[in-house]
């Protein structure tokens, strides 16, 4: 039987002021080739004042939608490495093992050819030491949707998960900007069922009461913030903890190889610490010796 903290873990799998305040003009010097990619640029254009200033500190723009039977949440951010450097990164289902297991949650990942696809057999757990076999496996088919000089897409995907979620979804879009920058998407989402809502709905009334999202939704009488909760408030703070794994994952790209490891970790935890209302969970000796260990066992499984 899953614990109340596992489900509501397994049910809710995305430069500077002068940088951005670039013209259109010149961030399109590096015009995309494919419609897509011109989509995404268009819509780096229209966030360019969200992107300068906002909540969070860095060139990030948080959005999340919930209807019926699915969530949804989107984060676009402009981060300082050249396009060439985040497609080799990120263009390899090896390393977007890296980027998952930087998250609390996995404690496995694992890439398995076959004769038509790439998987990422993945387990998710609880935010503590778990053994994988104890915690729900998931497989992501990896796809290469376009991988260009000007734009790169990549989706991950899984059609079942537990309590009758299905559809996983993340995407992840890049194109180039002026200066050695890029601009990136991550989208994540997921479907549900009834069992899923249920499970959901008793997740966040328990272990999930009083999390909160990023999403402001009005303001108190002295200007504090109060925000999203409930399921919007839960897909964002995981789409902020994955799109925080990608940006730590490339920010040790240039380190020695020795050294990544502990540099993405470090990265990531202190990451996470700039939003502690939404998403501090266990301190970071903790994080960083639970993480060493998954590490480790996973080399030995493999």
């Amino acid at each position: 039987m899953l614990n109340l903290r596992t489900a509501g873990l397994l049910v809710c799998l995305a430069i500077s002021s002068a940088g951005l305040a670039e013209s259109a003009e010149s961030a399109s010097a590096a015009a995309p080739e494919s419609s897509t990619g011109a989509l995404l640029l268009a819509k780096y254009t229209s966030l360019a004042d969200r992107l300068q200033q906002n909540q969070y500190q860095r060139p990030l723009y948080l959005d999340s939608s919930e209807s019926e039977n699915d969530i949804k949440g989107d984060i676009y951010a402009v981060v300082d490495y050249p396009f060439a450097t985040v497609s080799a990164g990120l263009n390899d289902p090896d390393n977007w093992c890296g980027v998952l297991s930087l998250h609390l949650n996995t404690k496995y990942c694992h890439v398995v050819p076959d004769k038509t696809r790439t998987v990422l057999r993945v387990s998710i757990g609880n935010k503590s030491s778990q053994p994988p076999e104890d915690a729900y496996p998931l497989e992501f088919a990896y796809r290469v949707a376009s991988a260009t000089a000007k734009y790169l897409e990549i989706q991950l995907s899984a059609d079942k998960g537990p309590m009758n979620t299905r559809n996983y979804r993340i995407q992840f879009q890049a194109i180039p900007l002026a200066n050695g920058r890029t601009f990136l998407h991550m989208t994540y989402f997921y479907t549900y069922g009834w069992t899923g809502r249920i499970a959901m709905k008793t997740y966040l009334a328990t272990l999930g009461s009083g999390k909160v999202g990023f999403t402001v939704t009005r303001r108190q009488s002295n200007g504090q913030p109060e925000y999203i909760q409930g399921m919007r408030g839960l897909i964002e703070r995981n789409a902020m903890r994955y799109y925080l794994a990608i940006d730590a994952y490339l920010g040790a790209i240039a380190t020695a190889p020795n050294e990544r490891l502990q540099k993405r970790l470090q990265s990531w935890f202190s990451a996470t610490e700039q939003y502690p209302r939404q998403l501090h969970e266990i301190e970071r000796t903790t994080y960083i010796d639970m993480k060493l260990s998954e590490y480790s066992r996973q080399r030995t499984l493999r």
